[in-house]
């Protein structure tokens, strides 16, 4: 039925001239003599955009990486291993678990390693490599599959261009682009699909897509195929050649490839131990093991045995020998390099101004969210269902001199709605979010600080507005003092809370895991609540390190704001019931004398600590967020500490 469609489709040419054509078509020949009767002509559409391409060879040598370990000293990664990875070739690096293989990739990406580690030369068209220059003219696609939630195929292209290509391009030639970047990658018809529901061959060749749109010379990808069936492994493989036969330098790291998808690769680079036990065609390896004695059986995948070799199955001398005959047989011949100006690199890469990233990144955010109508709702009613039950449980308490005691409660049960709302949702959300985030950065989608800010400024709004409903119902069920500078300063507190909240709960997913960082959300906000109602009831003097503690905590400097706006600037003695005999906390004073102090706190003072811990708090989040995409020394010794202490107590 296959080859009867194909010939249905393309007429009368069999199945083999359709696969020559199709490999003439990935040297850069196109295919507009082809007519599809369906007029959907996306895997032969004509290729402007994504040819014009600049050759970029790689080469290096001597290369060495070795990592830390508890008990050990150093464990020895790469073992000045040397190879060339040309422009035009499809490169895969092979070899079993634990040889080196997405190492080497890493390095070679310039992603997640560190430079004192790393001896050898690194060399781009005969050039020592220039990190900064080299991550503008490459990307990384990573094994795993992360794509933006909640939008469209096209959306997120359209986002991408956006943020890639700035105000370079017109928006019908951003059309153009992506059309022809959809339709190569044969995801035309799934361009209305949004990305949580595409197939996972689908999302691997959207990644691809979403890093095309820069036409990077250079494209790593660790494990393309990983999760793929074997039919959505040889598309992805077919159009990394495709793509690479129009001048690209395409370098992949794959375990265990079949025969089929082995033979389509222009290059291969195995490792074995982290060293070369072969570099050269896919279709020269059973002649180069027949040469060094060894015959790889008939009907066997040449890629399983040479893994089988590599693993140490046959003897780990035969491994010796392998590697001591390669620089013999399998030399290292120099590269006529074509002149490749980075300067011209630099002009063509124009830079795209900082507010349309900004702009984009936003526009992005509140599409995903109103996407994700249902978490609107939810958290919608969350609020109304809090505003009736804690408005209930202290109705009428406001005015009521002899129930100023649970009026203090109320104060209190707001802040921790304040406390805990906000900032649960990102205990579970934003770790996966930092994930993302990561690989877009790496691949230069935008710079940090537009990012920070148009996540600052798309969280603002929802949290006022929430918080402003729930605030509305709980403070006239309570029957709290309708006055403009009250209700002014109770809202305004909550508010400065809440985004205090928000704040830490990015805080710790930005450094935690999703299980980790709701474990260490609610735990370290029980101290913060300990510490703010300490002293309460006491007037005697407290340990100068108690005070300290209690004012460590910004719910302490909420609460105090809190009671001032609801019973401070003069406000006159509660009224109390008649059949009360006696009202003691009718007078405001005395519930100042409850929180320890003989005078009503100064709000503004407090109201001040509040934006000071806020400010605070952001600058550590944007602090963390730099760090998790370049670590600086500091923070990468931490790593190799954490590691460390991880294997000593795993041995």
């Amino acid at each position: 039925m296959a080859q009867f469609a194909l010939i249905v489709r393309y007429g009368k040419r069999s199945i083999m001239e359709f696969t020559e054509n199709n490999v003439k078509q990935a040297d850069g020949m196109h295919c507009e003599d082809v007519n599809d009767t369906s007029g959907n002509n996306n895997e032969c559409a004509q290729i402007t955009y994504l040819s014009k391409m600049s050759a970029v060879d790689i080469e290096f040598n001597n290369l060495k990486y070795s990592v830390p370990i508890a008990r050990k000293g150093s464990q020895v990664i790469l073992r000045e291993i040397s190879g060339q990875f040309k422009s035009g070739e499809l490169t895969a690096i092979m070899g079993p678990s634990g040889a080196g293989k997405s190492t080497l990739l890493n390095i070679l990406a310039g992603f997640n390693y560190i430079d004192s580690n790393i001896n050898g030369s690194i060399n781009i068209n005969g050039q020592p490599r220039n990190m900064q220059q080299f991550k503008k003219m490459s990307c990384y696609i990573m094994q795993e599959i992360l794509v933006q939630p909640k939008l469209t195929v096209y959306e997120a292209m359209s986002f991408v261009v956006d943020l890639k290509l700035g105000r370079k391009k017109s928006r019908s030639e951003k059309h153009i682009i992506i059309d022809e970047i959809l339709s190569t990658l044969r995801l035309s018809k799934a361009r209305d699909t949004i990305t949580d529901k595409l197939s996972g061959g689908e999302k691997k060749r959207l990644i691809i897509a979403l890093e095309l749109v820069d036409n990077p010379p250079v494209i790593f990808l660790d494990e393309p195929t990983t999760g793929l069936d074997e039919l959505s492994s040889t598309q992805c493989i077919d159009l990394l050649q495709r793509l690479a036969h129009f001048g690209r330098t395409i370098v992949c790291s794959i375990h265990t490839p079949s025969a089929k998808i082995f033979k389509k690769f222009d290059h291969v680079y195995v490792i074995a131990a982290g060293q070369c036990v072969y570099r050269g065609t896919s279709s020269n390896v059973v002649p180069f093991l027949r040469n060094i004695g060894l015959e790889c059986p008939k009907h066997y995948n040449p890629a399983d045995f040479l893994i089988e070799i590599s693993s140490g199955d046959y003897g780990c001398d035969l491994i010796e020998q392998i590697i001591a005959c390669i620089d013999t047989k399998l030399p290292i011949l120099p590269i006529s390099h074509s002149k490749y100006e980075f300067d011209d690199l630099d002009k063509k890469n124009l830079k795209v101004l900082w507010i349309d990233q900004f702009g984009t990144l936003l526009k992005r955010m509140i599409v995903q969210l109103y996407r994700n109508r249902n978490y609107v709702y939810l958290k919608l009613w969350l609020h109304i269902f809090l505003g009736i039950v804690i408005g209930s449980l202290f109705m009428n308490i406001g005015n009521d001199g002899s129930r100023s005691l649970f009026n203090f409660g109320f104060c209190f049960a707001c802040l921790m709605v304040f406390l805990f709302i906000p900032m649960l949702p990102i205990l579970l959300s934003f770790p996966s979010d930092i994930a993302i985030m990561k690989r877009e950065h790496f691949n230069r989608w935008y710079k940090l600080s537009a990012y920070y800010w148009a996540l600052t400024i798309y969280s603002m709004p929802q949290q006022v507005l929430f918080g402003f409903i729930y605030l509305l119902i709980v403070y006239f069920v309570t029957g709290q003092p309708l006055e403009w500078h009250r209700s002014f300063k109770f809202f305004t507190t909550c508010f400065i809370c809440a985004f205090i909240s928000e704040s830490i709960g990015y805080i710790i997913a930005s450094i935690f895991s999703t299980v980790n960082s709701v474990f260490t959300g609610p735990a370290l906000s029980c101290p913060l609540i300990l510490f703010a109602v300490q002293n309460f009831g006491i007037n005697d003097p407290q340990p100068l390190y108690r005070i300290i503690l209690m004012y460590a905590s910004y719910i302490r400097y909420g609460l105090e704001a809190l009671i001032v706006a609801t019973y401070g600037y003069g406000r006159k003695k509660l009224p109390c019931p008649v059949e009360e005999v006696y009202c003691h906390y009718g007078a405001p004073k005395e519930i100042f004398r409850l929180i320890g102090m003989e005078n009503s706190p100064n709000f503004w003072l407090d109201l001040f600590a509040l934006s000071v811990i806020l400010f605070i708090s952001k600058g550590i989040l944007y602090y963390l967020l730099w760090q998790r995409v370049r670590p600086n020394k500091t923070f990468q010794r931490i790593k190799i500490v954490n590691k460390l202490i991880q294997s000593y107590f795993s041995t």
